[in-house]
């Protein structure tokens, strides 16, 4: 596993923070919110660096904010109570979601009692009130978690509590996805042991990239964990790092990257099916790069994928201050979306229809994906942004 990281750690150094080298930032004036054009821009955790950013999927309990990964230091945010320290902090120790104002809404420390190490890839699944992570511990049993392995789990928002999937055997870049049927309602009665008493339902879905760099797909309402399915790779894309499947909102497919190395990517969508062929987004004769960091986005009985798009010959993440007018005319990167179709069981061809044509959302990269209201898009990696859009 060790030997795999290393292999792959160039291509994955995106939006989780699989590196432990702090970003050294160049000299920036003490941020605040910046309003332009483009609509209001937060910093979060001001000029310290984060990684994982994930828009709140919960505009109720969590508006205008963020769920995020720390680094180690100081952390620049207004705690909610007096378990989340500010100092002393310990890289990946915590998930946190903090909104513009830069208050903690909530939050989730390591346990460090049962041995967690670390916390890795956070991601607000499809439905509100969950959330998918990996939890690392030593294998050695040593503090010094230096010989990681890690566990798949869900956590519940509304009372903190844990699902494991898997406790063992998941690699750091697994980037986990989680979909919950929207419809589904827990019964305080039922046992949190099982996918139905937890999720109050068993139609959830889980994805993650496994050892063989392949997609794994588990249906819960189809023989779950013991009939998990791995997907096909994108052909002639040998030696190429998946990273990041996203499950559709209907649940039904994925959209995705692949990388050969930091500044060279494609992206996919794919059909959850063992037979299904991935389909690549073509970039349009304007885009700045290929499609980095595919979310999905559905408003109004619309679905659409939305990217960022980088510079040319850049990496996938930002080291500029986005409170800046000037670096928000699309020289740094720029967000953008466009409205799809999806067939569910369709021949490759049919399965994905693209419906007019690729809309700037920013002109500012943002690769956290967009709030179900439209108002907000989130990024890190390295400074973390909130952007309210006009």
């Amino acid at each position: 596993m060790k030997k795999l990281f290393e292999l792959l750690l160039p291509a994955l150094l995106l939006v989780a923070c699989y590196s432990p080298e702090p970003f050294e930032a160049e000299s920036v004036e003490s941020a605040s919110s910046g309003k332009s054009d483009i609509g209001t821009v937060f910093p979060v955790n001001t000029q310290k660096q984060i990684c994982n950013p994930s828009v709140s999927q919960d505009t109720a309990n969590y508006p205008a904010a963020m769920l995020w990964l720390n680094f180690g230091g100081t952390l620049k945010v207004t705690p909610s109570d007096s378990g989340f320290t500010t100092s002393g902090v310990i890289q990946h120790d915590r998930l946190t979601i903090s909104d513009t104002s830069g208050k903690v809404l909530w939050y989730m420390m390591r346990d460090t009692a049962a041995g967690e190490c670390q916390f890795q890839d956070p991601e607000w699944s499809t439905h509100a009130d969950y959330a998918v992570a990996l939890r690392a511990y030593d294998l050695d049993g040593k503090k010094a978690c230096e010989n990681l392995d890690y566990g798949i789990f869900a956590v519940r928002m509304s009372d903190s509590k844990r699902f494991w999937f898997y406790d063992k055997n998941i690699i750091e870049t697994a980037s986990p996805h989680l979909w919950v049927s929207p419809d589904a309602s827990v019964d305080e009665s039922a046992a949190d042991s099982t996918v139905e008493g937890f999720f109050g339902t068993d139609k959830v879905r889980l994805t993650y990239v496994d050892g063989d760099d392949k997609i794994v797909f588990v249906d819960f309402a189809n023989g779950g964990l013991d009939k998990a399915k791995t997907l096909a790779r994108p052909s002639g894309k040998s030696g190429w790092s998946i990273d990041a499947p996203m499950i559709s909102p209907d649940g039904n497919f994925i959209v995705y990257n692949v990388l050969e190395n930091p500044t060279t990517w494609e992206a996919y969508i794919q059909e959850l099916s063992a037979n299904s062929s991935p389909v690549k987004i073509e970039r349009g004769q304007n885009s700045l790069s290929e499609p980095a960091q595919p979310h999905w986005f559905a408003y109004n009985g619309r679905l659409f994928v939305m990217w960022t798009e980088f510079p040319q010959g850049s990496q996938m993440l930002n080291k500029n201050d986005l409170t800046q007018e000037s670096v928000q005319d699309g020289s740094v990167g720029r967000t953008v979306m466009r409205e799809v179709r999806l067939n569910a069981g369709a021949p490759s061809d049919l399965a994905v229809e693209w419906v007019g044509d690729v809309r700037e959302i920013a002109s500012i990269p943002m690769i956290g994906g967009r709030s179900p209201d439209g108002r907000f898009l989130a990024t890190g990696t390295n400074y973390g942004y909130l952007l309210e859009l006009p």
